[in-house]
């Protein structure tokens, strides 16, 4: 397998959001997955340093997949290292240039990703040294126990086995077993045969128990070890056969996981090692469009050199194991080469028909099916690229740059950003194209203004209307304003009962736009007869759920293009995007119950979710506002935990809450029980927030809530400042109370915002909030609190430059939209994001997992935290809503 020397920042963050990388399954270990029991990872919570996991990946004898078992042979060469010198000099010098190499050589193979370089397995290595010294601190052991606890003998030495080519062509192989365990006057290690050592501790049984001691851990894994282990041949030079030292070579990571050092011929680790065959798709343009067939050419390789047909076919005949062909070691599976051979025969032919289109050919490339992905792929030994034409059209869809060809000219009354002129030609390439698509650009990054030019593109290109926008009820207002000022030539029409009547269609003739709302189109069915040329979703997250009526009555819309906008592509799972991508590009990604059973497999793979990735990359374009390339002149965003205590009111409410909770769930089980937790979750948040939320007296006294202070005390700066603040809160029953606090800390009145505020006000409400102070007047008011569900998405509101999250909302991607109606073009300053966490409660215990979910949100989110707690144990579910007194009250 190809391997790119790239490096990879040593930061545990990045190793868990990147999931892929080799960090071995390095990655798999900083993201908790298939650990070996031993290493306690859910007691560590995550904090332990990447050195120290792999020193405790050290110890032990449990068989490991091929990366974790890299990560022990990583941590097993540093540790022989230090027991040569010290942690201090393995730490200060790191490994040298055979030890690296060595190191480069044994990475496990992962298909198109970068591995690790040189400099970052250097890094790793002084990471591992330095834990073995961070421990040697602690402990109080000497250096030779420490080595002994995690199995170096540095009295003994390490056993090494060796494997060597020779010159004769029945025995073609040599085997040699030795001892490495001392260095010479030029600092190389001195390696003695095995026997002799043995020879050596005659009369110290217990010595040479140890010595073998990894030979016998590793004889106990795997029956051919302990075949040579009886067979004496351990013990002096032999001469093996091909098929010997094949024998040997397979089970090279079983002695890694021993403690033995394997080394074997370079060429074991070669990416041309097996005979491959090769796949070329897309060379030429279709002739009649993506719809018709792309070309497929099927030719097979070892290593550069081509052979033909009949060759391969007699190739394979042979028998499994090494051979000896064209000057090089080959090693044969004949059985497996077959199967993944009728793999590829099968598209060939599929493609000789007529029957491999774009989707089909997208998914070979990933390494998939062309029909069922819920089928298991056998792509070891091949490679599939596109051709010159289809790798064309691949680099434009995913690197996409704007041109004249996409260019609206005069009829968009705006200048668009370089990376939004970028967004429109890849908009106009998919219509072009016929490929639907999901233009994933972080919030604020302008997605409606690139989606009017491509409606005026296509009025312009003769790409016959209407088309058809649907969206949530509270961005009526903004689509139909950004089309006024951007486009006033497109005919807009609004199909919402606040706009007017919506019982029976209007003239189509005269309209080139329709704009609609997700709950109107399930409730007009003249949208659903009607022909569109584009459907557009914004805020598509809202047909995340299949079975959702409203999701249904989306995907029986009837257009020729689709497209979907979403700053969240995925909320809480990858449900999400084949909902998403079942709407925009239908078949894709198969049937929902084959994508579950193909998300399953993926998650069991060594390669994790790239096939996945592959398959969607061409399909979805997503720039972040964090990316200095796309945008420079956006300022930053800081978020800070803003950590409240409880007062005695809350604190006693609380404790009285958790005992009830405690009898209530042990005596009831199944969808009772479930809800019953539901509920006291909503009881918990609503104690967090005001003991009156609870008890619904009016009161709201701002002493008897310790979050009420703490954004009291916030507020002084702020007003003070004369900046504007955003407060979300998922109670609409509390925004008034909010109100009325702020009120009094501002000296001022301010806005509010939820569910119950008329669609047609927001407009007004926003245009009041983002006015400044001029001649005609004050500064408009100085805060706004918002619902959730209401303001989360689709607002403008740069005008503020603190965002406080009052209670949280157990999504990281919900709670970053409504962090973003602040921070999005059009903000010039620096952004603070308040998150108010109750010491001591189930909220403080939420946000440890809201910061775990963050790092995965690019890879596999679960299911959103409340329906998670209610499939809790009992004493695991008591423990997460506990009351932590001391932490509670430590501010009262």
């Amino acid at each position: 397998m190809p391997r790119a020397p790239v490096d990879t920042p040593l930061q545990t963050p990045e190793l868990i959001a990147l999931k892929v990388t080799l960090y071995g399954d390095l990655v798999v270990l900083a993201a908790g997955e298939r650990l070996d029991p031993g290493l306690s990872w859910q007691a560590r919570s995550g904090r332990v340093e990447l050195g120290e996991r792999l020193l405790r990946l050290a110890v032990g004898d449990a068989p490991l997949a091929p990366d974790l078992a890299f990560g022990r042979m990583l941590a097993r060469r540093v540790l022989v290292a230090v027991a040569a010198g010290s942690p201090g000099e393995a730490i200060r010098v790191g490994p040298g240039p055979e030890e690296l190499a060595a190191l480069m050589a044994a990475t496990p193979a992962l298909e198109d990703r970068g591995l690790l370089g040189e400099r970052s397995l250097a890094a790793a290595w002084r990471e591992v040294a330095r834990a073995v010294d961070d421990e040697l601190r602690r402990s109080g052991v000497s250096l030779v126990e420490l080595l002994r606890r995690h199995g170096i003998d540095p009295e003994l030495g390490r056993i090494c086995m060796h494997l060597v080519e020779r010159d004769d062509p029945q025995r073609p192989f040599a085997f040699l077993a030795t001892l490495a365990r001392s260095r010479g006057a030029d600092g190389r290690v001195q390696h003695q045969p095995l026997g002799d050592a043995l020879l050596g501790l005659a009369s110290d049984p217990a010595g040479r128990q140890r010595l073998l001691a990894p030979v016998a851990r590793a004889a106990a894994r795997d029956p051919t070890l302990g075949a040579l282990l009886d067979s004496h041949e351990l013990f002096h030079a032999v001469a093996w056969t091909a098929r010997e030292a094949h024998a040997f070579l397979r089970v090279v990571p079983a002695l890694a996981g021993a403690g033995i050092d394997a080394r074997v011929p370079t060429w074991w680790q070669a990416e041309d090692m097996q005979p491959q065959v090769r796949v070329q798709i897309g060379s030429r343009e279709p002739a009649l469009g993506l719809s018709a067939l792309l070309d497929f050419q099927l030719r097979y390789f070892i290593g550069d050199d081509e052979l033909t047909a009949e060759e391969w076919r007699e190739m394979m005949q042979g028998e499994a194991g090494l051979h000896r062909l064209r000057g090089r070691w080959v090693e044969l599976e004949p059985e497996r080469h077959a199967e993944a051979l009728r793999h590829w025969q099968g598209a060939e032919a599929a493609a000789a028909k007529g029957a491999l289109g774009f989707a089909e050919g997208m998914r070979l490339l990933a390494g998939l099916p062309r029909d069922s992905l819920a089928e298991a792929t056998p792509v070891r030994w091949t490679v599939a690229r596109p051709g010159p034409w289809l790798a064309s059209l691949l680099a434009a869809l995913q690197s996409p740059s704007g041109n004249a060809e996409a260019d609206p000219g005069p009829a968009l009354h705006g200048v668009l950003r370089p990376y939004q002129r970028d967004g429109v030609a890849w908009l106009w390439l998919l219509t072009r194209l016929g490929l639907g698509g999901c233009l994933a650009d972080d919030m604020g990054l302008g997605k409606t203004v690139q989606v009017i030019a491509l409606l005026l593109l296509m009025q312009q290109r003769g790409v016959a209307g209407p088309h058809l926008i649907v969206l949530p009820a509270s961005l009526l207002g903004n689509w139909r304003a950004e089309l006024e000022r951007f486009a006033p030539g497109l005919r807009v029409h609004v199909a919402h009962r606040g706009a007017g009547e919506v019982d029976s269609p209007p003239d189509f003739t005269r309209i080139d736009v329709m704009l609609t709302t997700y709950g109107t189109l399930l409730r007009q069915e003249w949208l659903q007869a009607q022909a569109w040329g584009l459907v557009a979703l914004d805020e598509a997250q809202a047909i995340k759920n299949p079975q959702a009526k409203q999701t249904r009555a989306v995907k029986a819309l009837r257009s020729r293009h689709r497209l979907v906008l979403t700053g969240t592509p995925v909320e809480n799972a990858l449900v999400d995007l084949w909902s998403l991508f079942d709407f925009s590009s239908p078949g894709l990604l198969g049937g929902l119950t084959d994508f579950k059973k193909f998300i399953k497999r993926l998650g069991n793979d060594r390669g994790g979710m790239e096939p996945l990735r592959t398959l969607v990359r061409p399909y979805i374009l997503r720039r972040l506002k964090t990316d200095r390339r796309v945008i420079a002149d956006l300022p930053d965003k800081t978020e800070l935990q803003v950590y409240c205590g409880l007062t005695r009111v809350q604190a006693a409410l609380y404790a009285k809450a958790v005992e009830s909770l405690a009898r209530e769930v042990a005596a009831t089980d199944g969808i009772r029980r479930r809800g019953i937790i539901l509920a006291y979750l909503t009881r918990f948040k609503q104690i967090c927030n005001h003991p009156s939320q609870l008890s619904r007296d009016g009161k709201y006294r701002t002493s008897d809530s310790a979050k009420f202070l703490r954004l009291q005390e916030l507020c002084a700066p702020i007003a003070e400042a004369g900046e504007k603040l955003l407060v979300f809160t998922q109670f609409r029953e509390i925004c008034d109370p909010l109100v009325e606090l702020l009120t009094g800390c501002f000296g001022r009145p301010g806005l509010v915002l939820h569910g119950g505020t008329a669609v047609s006000k927001r407009g007004e409400i926003v245009a009041d909030f983002q006015r400044d102070a001029g001649p005609s007047g004050p500064p408009g008011p100085p805060f706004m609190v918002l619902s959730l569900r209401a303001g989360g998405t689709g607002l403008n509101l740069t005008a503020a430059a603190h965002v406080v999250h009052f209670d949280r909302w157990w999504n990281p991607a919900v709670e970053n939209q409504a962090t973003d109606r602040a921070y999005r073009i059009g903000q010039h300053k620096n952004v603070l994001v308040h998150k108010f966490v109750c010491r001591g409660t189930l909220e403080e215990r939420i946000d440890a997992m809201l910061h775990n979910k963050q790092h995965v949100a690019d890879g596999i989110l679960e299911d959103d935290g409340e329906r998670r707690l209610t499939e809790l144990a009992t004493d695991e579910l008591m423990r997460v809503v506990a009351l932590d007194l001391r932490a509670a009250l430590s501010e009262d």
